[in-house]
């Protein structure tokens, strides 16, 4: 079992089908070729996506090229209604566009609503940004006028996953779009519905056409083809460390800008003046949001000693209230539940000890979907294979620590820096603890509180860049000073 949907020509009668979306319209693909997917509720087969081609991506880029300087040439201030348009067509719509994010990753329906309002929020947020000023006047001499002022790189290149997917289409495309760019996006093959959704609401609210452009497709086809294409001057990719390095390599061949969102193994902290009943029910919380498929999960538990058995009693107990197919969906494609599987094996091999989970799960009415159990380990050393690899599903794996400078050490002894969450009442010690941590963010007795004002991205082999806040512009623009002998 692999994440790569089988090919075949024009789609069967019986399964939809579903297109790229080309300067401001439907656009099938020119090889006429298309790619099955499965429901992850039942493993049958679901949708019929367009296999596109470098052909299709050359087309979409034309026609970004075409409608880039228009809209560059764009007042800021309609650029900014017509984000905050967007956001409420978002919104108007979002019961329909969250049961079709539910149809491809099989969230339940609370998360979906709720990646569909993030969505709406990234739009909104980035249309009020364009009142503020975008750059500064130098006093250099009295005979110069000097200023600086920040300029779109022009084709933006918008690479996304199959986990969250309106959500992080929406955090790269708002700022790009802010910031004066034109977007060629390429969602992930598994779940392209909702940003061909977002293309055809925002054609619908008056964004010229052009101006965003969804290919679909495999992405060691149309991603590799659009961070290769001469006319894309700068990339954002979400995804694999495999893929992002691969792309990274592209990318500094042509001397482009590259934002990488990559892999997370993040540290969660639990002291032991902490107050354990809210700290254990926002690690679950941590390492079960959207079935564990969040690289910003939190499934390093680093606990100390002394309150090792008592803490780990308090998460098993509110783990087992995470009920697949209730409160808890499925693995969003057959290889990530392959995959998951292959670590419930390692973890066994290991030696660590499933305190609850460690297994698939059976579900009454979706006997073929790719459920798995949550799972929380014990007896685990930092050194294991599960505590040093992303594993991307609702699995914990729990450290013992001794000492604030112990937890900080194995905090930080991984190959990832996305985020890291720290619980103690002692304030003091919660700060000194969030400054040593090798991570974008920390949080302190709270989990990932991050809102769309917050820069976000990681450390190490989390990737680089940021998205989100007012700090995203700076990646999807440029600075230009002007000198003005007067």
């Amino acid at each position: 079992m692999n994440n790569t949907p089988s090919t075949s020509r024009r789609p069967p009668g019986n399964l939809a089908h579903l297109d790229h979306w080309v300067d401001g319209k439907t656009a099938p693909p020119t090889s006429g070729n298309y790619l099955e997917t499965l429901d992850p509720m039942t493993g049958s087969p679901a949708l019929m996506v367009a296999a596109g081609t470098t052909e299709d991506v050359n087309i979409a880029v034309q026609s970004a090229k075409k409608a880039a300087p228009d809209w560059r040439r764009y007042p800021a201030a309609e650029r900014g209604q017509l984000m905050l348009a967007l956001a409420q067509a978002i919104r108007d719509d979002n019961t329909r566009l969250a049961e079709l994010e539910r149809a491809e990753t099989g969230k339940p329906m609370p998360g979906a609503l709720a990646e569909i309002e993030g969505s709406a929020k990234y739009f909104e947020f980035y249309g009020s940004l364009v009142y503020l000023p975008t750059g500064d006047v130098l006093d250099v001499a009295p005979d110069q006028h000097v200023y600086t002022k920040r300029e779109p790189f022009g084709v933006v290149g918008v690479i996304t996953p199959w986990n969250l997917p309106m959500n992080q289409a929406a955090r790269a495309i708002a700022p790009a779009l802010v910031a004066g760019n034109v977007v060629v996006a390429k969602p992930s093959e598994i779940t392209s519905r909702t940003t061909i959704e977002l293309a055809r609401l925002a054609t619908d609210v008056g964004f010229p056409s052009g101006v965003i452009n969804v290919v679909l497709g495999l992405g060691d086809v149309v991603g590799e083809a659009i961070v290769k294409h001469d006319d894309v001057r700068k990339v954002a990719f979400t995804g694999s460390v495999a893929v992002g390095r691969s792309i990274g390599h592209i990318a500094a061949d042509r001397v482009i800008p590259l934002t990488l969102e990559l892999g997370g193994k993040s540290a969660n902290i639990v002291f032991e003046d902490a107050d354990l009943d809210v700290a254990a029910k926002e690690t679950v919380v941590g390492f079960t949001l959207n079935c564990g498929q969040v690289c910003s999960a939190g499934t390093r538990l680093l606990v100390q000693r002394s309150i090792y058995d008592r803490f780990l009693a308090k998460v098993t107990k509110a783990t087992q209230n995470i009920i697949p197919g209730n409160n808890l969906g499925p693995l969003v494609t057959p290889g990530q539940f392959q995959k998951v599987k292959n670590y419930f094996q390692i973890a066994r091999d290991e030696g660590a000890k499933a305190l609850v989970g460690g297994e698939i799960a059976e579900v009454k009415g979706a006997e073929g979907g790719f459920f798995v159990k949550p799972t929380v380990y014990s007896n685990v050393d930092n050194k294991m294979r599960i505590a040093q690899e992303e594993i991307f599903g609702p699995v914990l794996v729990a450290i013992p620590f001794d000492t604030e400078e112990d937890a900080v050490r194995i905090a930080n002894d991984s190959s990832y820096g996305l985020i890291g969450t720290v619980w103690t009442r002692d304030l003091s010690r919660g700060l000194r603890v969030a400054d040593r941590i090798e991570a974008g963010q920390v949080f302190v007795n709270v989990w990932n509180t991050m809102s769309v004002q917050t820069p976000f991205g990681g450390h190490k082999l989390s990737g680089h860049g940021r998205e989100k806040g007012i700090e995203a512009i700076h990646h999807y623009s440029h600075s230009k000073t002007v000198t003005v002998k007067i």
